[in-house]
């Protein structure tokens, strides 16, 4: 379970989100609502052990994060502004890169791909690629990690129909095998077989 206890984000003199409580199960996804400069990919940074918050803390299963960061680092998967691939490499080519690094997964990079709707892009240079195939092939890399939770900052960004539900999927996917998501989104995010909680950072109180 992710948890926060009175986590507080200052940025200059604006208090950003205060005391803030959340529970986050296995199963579960969390969409970060609010106005642009609220805060949200300030939160997802300090649940990923980013950024440090100005009070409180975040754990996992209890624990602070910070204790032991390496070992919560391998539990994370985090997909922020900077979509982590090489664009001279093929999206086969960079899953192929990050499977090594990874270890054995249940999922091979070709049926990752083949998830996220790219088995035709699968041997094309990156570079060529339009915005939001990238993202997909960045989405594509999270499930040969074998990371329990996922924090997306805008993850259907650039995207087309086609592209949101196939990402829609993965993560439902995901869900189904007990892992976490935790989100920011202008679109909607839509899944089949799971609810998505979602709560404003400012102006309303966020479940836990």
């Amino acid at each position: 379970m992710l948890q926060t206890a009175s986590l507080t984000c200052v940025k200059g003199d604006q208090v950003l989100f205060d005391h803030l409580d959340l529970s986050i199960h296995p199963g579960q996804i969390y969409q970060v609502s609010g106005a642009n400069g609220s805060g949200k990919t300030s939160l997802l940074k300090i649940l990923a052990g980013l950024s440090p918050p100005d009070e409180g803390a975040v754990f996992w299963n209890g624990e602070p994060i910070h204790r032991h960061p390496d070992k919560f680092r391998s539990l994370l998967a985090y997909l922020g502004h900077s979509i982590g691939l090489k664009l001279d490499l093929t999206p086969a080519e960079n899953l192929e890169f990050w499977s090594s690094l990874y270890g054995t997964s249940q999922t091979s990079p070709a049926d990752a791909l083949v998830q996220v709707g790219l088995k035709d892009q699968a041997h094309i240079a990156c570079r060529y690629l339009s915005a939001g195939q990238r993202r997909r092939a960045a989405i594509a890399r999270f499930q040969i990690n074998g990371a329990l939770i996922w924090i997306l900052d805008e993850p259907l960004t650039a995207l087309d129909s086609t592209g949101i539900q196939s990402v829609c999927q993965t993560i439902d996917a995901h869900l189904d095998r007990g892992g976490l998501v935790v989100l920011t989104s202008h679109q909607p995010i839509a899944l089949e077989r799971h609810a998505v909680v979602e709560f404003q950072i400012q102006g309303a109180a966020c479940p836990t």
